[in-house]
């Protein structure tokens, strides 16, 4: 079944969909077309297509996305596509999990993906607003700020391997290396860290040594290992190109795994494509 489509357009035109979504619009209609297969072959979906008269599945995949690339308040988003904050706060909710699950199968299993590969890893903090029920758990002292840490696995060419879940802000990286899967699913590859992972069985920077200098031997290992670390550092400025993740979340904590899903999903997406 073809799901029928809308546009929006300004007196310049319609809008770019690449700009609002992130993805171009054979992409955007490939996975409208998943989200309705899921949908109608759902024996209990969470809303039926039929029933979205406000903006046709379409333009609510599109809002979606839109929530995830441009990261906008919902009274703004509101404005834009014509419907209630409370409408748009329906989709998001309903139609979030149906969009990540018409992505997982592009998402690849790590082991696979980094067969034959250096792994490069580093984290990220992505801000979120300061909970007072959480305390100082989303705290990073590195950072100055509260959020999630996510780690990033990405190639020596900067492609991405895997994105973990999110832990705690005040969790440093090691913590965080620790508690996700990628020391189980890169246990056999050469892997590349900061100085936040020594231990990890990464190859790191060399630490300045006590009260002294470090030899010219270290310095040169130093610059090249940060040489090498530039592609992981691209890919995850790449990832925060959905500005959920670069800007500060502001929805509930416990569905921001599967935000981080659903852009690290959309990111494989788009590089399959």
């Amino acid at each position: 079944m073809t799901v029928a489509k809308t546009s929006f357009s300004t007196g310049a035109g319609p809008l770019s969909w690449n700009v609002t979504t992130g993805l171009d619009t054979d992409q955007l209609d490939v996975l409208v077309e998943h989200v309705h297969r899921i949908l109608v072959e759902d024996p209990d979906p969470p809303v039926a297509p039929r029933r979205m008269w406000a903006l046709g599945l379409y333009k609510s995949v599109v809002l979606v996305l839109f929530l995830l690339r441009q990261n906008p308040v919902q009274s703004a988003a509101a404005e834009l596509f014509g419907v209630s904050q409370a409408t748009v706060s329906r989709r998001w909710t309903v139609l979030l999990p149906v969009v990540e699950k018409a992505l997982a199968r592009h998402v690849p299993d790590p082991v696979g993906a980094s067969a034959g590969r250096v792994v490069l890893v580093d984290g990220t903090l992505v801000p979120t607003w300061d909970w007072a029920s959480e305390g100082t758990t989303m705290f990073s002292g590195k950072h100055r700020d509260t959020g999630f840490n996510l780690q990033v696995a990405a190639t020596l060419t900067g492609d991405l391997l895997a994105v973990s879940s999110p832990v705690p802000g005040s969790r440093h990286d090691m913590q965080a290396w620790r508690r996700s899967h990628f020391p189980k699913a890169f246990a056999e590859r050469e892997g590349i860290g900061d100085l936040g992972y020594v231990g990890s069985g990464l190859l790191t920077p060399r630490r300045k040594p006590p009260r002294q200098e470090r030899s010219t031997g270290d310095k040169v290992a130093n610059r090249s290992i940060s040489t090498l670390r530039a592609a992981v550092e691209r890919t995850i400025a790449h990832l925060k190109d959905w500005k959920i993740l670069a800007t500060r979340y502001r929805g509930p904590l416990t569905r921001f795994a599967l935000v981080a899903k659903t852009v690290t999903a959309l990111a494989f997406y788009k590089k399959d494509w």
